[in-house]
């Protein structure tokens, strides 16, 4: 009845990995939460607005990369570094559209450390429609944490699903123009 309970309240994917972690205390000992578990944090953390929690899933040494932003970005190689990728002002919070995470899956691969996981934050815009915004995360999970990951995110459906097509638009005048 407990498990049902919690997949209502909280959803399959977040009732898996507590199931897990339970399992675990159950068995006497704590174990490092999955690479599945670690990316099922991040993502619905960041659906959630949870942002100042994220940087504690990623290692103090890491290396992500968004390779389909729209403007050329650095690699986020600590933790530090994603601190201030996640910093968002309570202000700006507030005007968030709000987002879910829908259409989870997670590829495991013969490297226990890394998974392949697609899926898409779904967008409900001010007229109560949605958008999604599809998703593909390639990630490295050591010891709980991610230490690599390469976050491929449509820039285009993202700025248009947040209202933010005319930034999208003004960023890429400026990186055409400071071009050589």
């Amino acid at each position: 009845m407990l498990l049902v309970e919690t997949v209502r309240k909280t959803g399959l994917d977040q009732a898996i990995m507590i199931t897990g972690h339970l399992c675990a205390l159950l068995r006497g000992g704590l174990v490092s939460p999955s690479p599945r578990e670690v990316f099922l944090q991040l993502v619905h953390g960041v659906a959630d607005g949870n942002f100042d929690e994220l940087p504690d899933l990623y290692g103090e040494v890491t290396d992500v990369r968004h390779p389909m932003a729209a403007q050329e970005s650095e690699p986020l190689t600590s933790r530090r570094a994603l601190q201030e990728h996640f910093t968002v002002p309570p202000e700006a919070r507030e005007s968030l559209p709000k987002r879910r995470v829908v259409e989870v899956v997670v590829h495991e691969t013969a490297d226990p450390e890394v998974i392949v996981a697609e899926f898409a934050y779904e967008f409900t815009l001010p007229d109560d429609s949605t958008a999604k915004v599809p998703c593909v995360f390639v990630m490295r999970v050591r010891d709980g944490q991610i230490i690599e990951s390469r976050d491929y995110i449509d820039p285009i459906r993202t700025y248009t699903a947040r209202g933010d097509l005319d930034r999208l638009i003004a960023s890429l005048r400026k990186d055409v123009s400071s071009r050589p």
